[in-house]
C-alpha cells in the first residue's frame, strides 16, 4: 500500500513545498497537494484549513505545511481538534514532536531553514513513531471536548 502524505503552503512556503513534494514522490509516497501553486501572495489559512478538514476524513500517513516563519500555518492547523501540528525548525524537534506528542502535522519555517535541513526535518517526522506510554496520557489531554 502506498503511503499518502498531504502538503500545503502559502506563497512563502511554495518553493520548499515543491522541493519536498518531489523528494517524497521520488521516495515512493503518494502526495496530496492542497496548494498554493505559485509564489503569488495569498492567505495562508486557505490551503491549511482545506488540508486539516481533509485530514479528518482521510487516512494520511503524515502532513507537512509550509510558510515563511511556520507560525501562521501551525496556528491555523491547530484550530482543528483532530490536528496536532508542531512547528519544527530542527530534525530533533521534528523527532520529539512525533515521539512525545504524536504530531500528525509538521509546520515548516521555509524562510529560516536550508533545503538540506528541511529534508532532515521531513525524514525525521516520517520515520519516527509515537512512543506512547506516559506520553499517550498527556496527548489525550490536548483536545478540548
Amino acid at each position: 500500500m502506498e503511503k499518502k502524505i498531504c502538503l500545503a503552503a502559502d506563497h512563502a512556503g511554495f518553493e520548499k513545498k515543491e522541493m519536498i513534494k518531489k523528494y517524497l514522490q521520488d521516495k515512493g509516497f503518494q502526495i496530496i497537494d492542497f496548494g498554493t501553486n505559485s509564489e503569488e501572495s495569498m492567505d495562508y489559512p486557505d490551503p491549511v484549513h482545506d488540508l486539516a478538514m481533509d485530514l479528518k476524513k482521510n487516512d494520511y500517513y503524515r502532513a507537512f505545511i509550509f510558510c515563511g516563519s511556520g507560525n501562521g500555518i501551525t496556528m491555523t492547523a491547530n484550530k482543528h481538534q483532530h490536528v496536532r501540528a508542531a512547528l519544527c525548525w530542527t530534525d530533533e524537534i521534528s523527532e520529539l514532536a512525533r515521539l512525545h506528542n504524536n504530531a500528525n502535522v509538521c509546520g515548516v519555517p521555509a524562510r529560516f531553514i536550508s533545503d538540506d535541513l528541511c529534508i532532515k526535518i521531513v525524514d525525521s517526522f516520517i520515520n519516527t513513531e509515537f512512543e506512547g506510554g506516559r506520553h499517550e496520557r498527556r496527548v489525550n489531554k490536548i483536545s478540548i471536548k
